[in-house]
């Protein structure tokens, strides 16, 4: 079985974080997002991976070759980002007559039975319910669960049930089909994009039976709030956080964190809710519910939820101070 995972977004919500890093190997709880996406459909039997790759795509290609060496591993280059059906085109050769594939977006975390999905006869949408679906990709579906309708982004949501970025596909070949005709017959979608949600409506129009299975979380990781709040929520969970940490001199941890190898703490609190990278240096600092690169370097900060990226120094401000009677000072 093959999984295509798009990866050539630039992650414009997370600047500058994603000026030099690629949105998928931000870490949440201890390592990217690319990994839980991979562990996952490894355990429900994915053994081929193409990776759509386009803005920063050699990085992505050195982390998948150096942290998965033995993957059966396919980098497919979008020249240009077009969206998320054209992404799903440029992949087409290395597609073409499977009797299955995986599409899993690469900035996304899922909760789901997929195990459950996959025993399902027919293709399959992973869905939650939003507050606001005007802002994703919407499913309107029967009692039996089979869809009736995709729309992208609609004005007038006539259902809240929105694609989470998962999706088992049955019918490639006619996927495929669609897509090229959309392409190639130049139907752009709203914002000059050709988006998957109007190739999978042109298969239910063509007679493809999609169903829907409900996720249990979605983490959609392209702001700062949602990934600080994925990482938090993650650290909660049992497997996620450090459990053997060494002693660091005259330093707090007050869990859960993740902490990296090689790190060198002192004089510092860390946590709750932190991750912090490998090698990374810290030396009178509190951070807390954020999230710190590889190789880092804080010295007299304080830092809450924040996003520092790799190779970073970030020193306080010091201060030296004559102060009389009845002063209020505010360094906030």
């Amino acid at each position: 079985m093959k999984a295509v995972i798009p990866v050539a977004g630039a992650g414009t919500n997370l600047r500058p974080l994603t000026y030099t890093q690629p949105k998928p190997l931000i870490p949440v709880a201890g390592k990217p997002i690319i990994s839980f996406i991979v562990e996952q459909l490894l355990e429900i039997g994915v053994r081929d991976f193409v990776f759509v790759i386009g803005y920063l795509g050699e990085k992505i290609q050195k982390f998948m070759e150096k942290a998965y060496p033995d993957l059966n591993t396919t980098f497919v280059t979008q020249e240009n980002r077009l969206g998320s059906g054209h992404a799903i085109w440029t992949a087409r050769e290395e597609i073409r007559g499977e009797d299955e594939i995986i599409i899993f977006f690469g900035d996304t975390i899922i909760d789901a039975d997929f195990k459950s999905i996959m025993k399902s006869p027919l293709s399959c949408l992973g869905v939650k319910r939003v507050d606001d679906p005007r802002q994703f990709g919407v499913v309107e579906y029967g009692k039996d669960g089979i869809v009736t309708k995709v729309v992208e982004k609609p004005k007038i949501p006539k259902s809240n049930m929105a694609m989470v970025g998962f999706y088992k596909i049955l019918e490639v070949d006619l996927l495929l089909e669609v897509l090229d005709e959309q392409i190639k017959g130049d139907n752009i979608g709203e914002g000059d994009e050709y988006p998957l949600t109007d190739g999978l409506m042109k298969m239910t129009e063509r007679g493809a039976k999609l169903t829907v299975s409900k996720v249990n979380n979605w983490f959609d990781c392209g702001k700062k709030e949602i990934l600080l709040k994925t990482n938090a929520i993650l650290l909660d969970k049992e497997g996620y956080a450090s459990s053997h940490l060494p002693t660091y001199d005259n330093s707090i941890v007050i869990h859960p964190v993740s902490i990296g190898k090689n790190c060198k703490i002192t004089n510092s609190i860390i946590g709750p809710h932190s991750t912090i990278g490998d090698n990374a240096v810290i030396d009178s600092t509190i951070v807390r519910n954020s999230i710190i690169g590889n190789y880092a370097s804080l010295k007299e900060v304080v830092l809450q939820n924040s996003v520092v990226g790799n190779d970073t120094a970030i020193t306080g401000m010091r201060q030296s101070l004559n102060i009389g009677d009845n002063t209020e000072i505010d360094f906030s």
